[in-house]
């Protein structure tokens, strides 16, 4: 076994209990709520195995589930993410993504902004759509996702920074 491999088994463990422990108890305004946990689906390797991306991930869609009491929002959040991510990285990335030269952990660019982005707005959205699930809330749903996201993003690529591999 690679050391990708338990890279990724650590990062699974340590966003969904981050999640669960410490990001699911922030809550601004009764509804923006930081969602970090999707990390695990941004920074899947690009060239890692399809199957095990859309397994694991509604793995960590289901557990947040239990945890949360949502009923399958974030499972099927978590799902939708991974099937549309190939089609994210091409808009994002364009030709770089045919050549599988992508490394996320890098240097914020406009590029891995923009696939960040597009991925937790898309996450948010599906999200807050199946939690409300009535089209006459739809300024609701807007709203929270815009606010979220907002808030998610800076979560998230704080986290990025943080955890950065150093170069040797």
């Amino acid at each position: 076994m690679n050391s990708t491999f338990f890279l990724n088994i650590f990062r699974f463990i340590g966003l969904l209990t981050a999640q669960i422990l410490v990001f699911n108890n922030i809550d601004f305004f009764g509804f923006i709520n930081p969602f970090p946990y999707l990390l695990f689906i941004i920074l899947f390797p690009v060239n890692g195995n399809k199957t095990a991306l859309l397994v694991t991930s509604f793995t960590l869609g289901i557990i947040m589930d239990m945890f949360s009491n949502s009923g399958g929002v974030h499972a099927t959040a978590c799902l939708m993410l991974a099937y549309f991510r190939p089609y994210i990285f091409k808009f994002s990335f364009g030709v770089s993504y045919e050549y599988q030269t992508i490394r996320l952990n890098d240097v914020l660019t406009p590029e891995r902004f923009s696939f960040i982005l597009i991925s937790v707005i898309m996450h948010h959205f599906i999200l807050f759509l199946l939690e409300i699930f009535k089209i006459s809330f739809l300024w609701d749903i807007l709203v929270r996702t815009i606010l979220t996201t907002a808030f998610s993003l800076v979560v998230c690529i704080s986290i990025i920074y943080l955890f950065k591999p150093s170069r040797r």
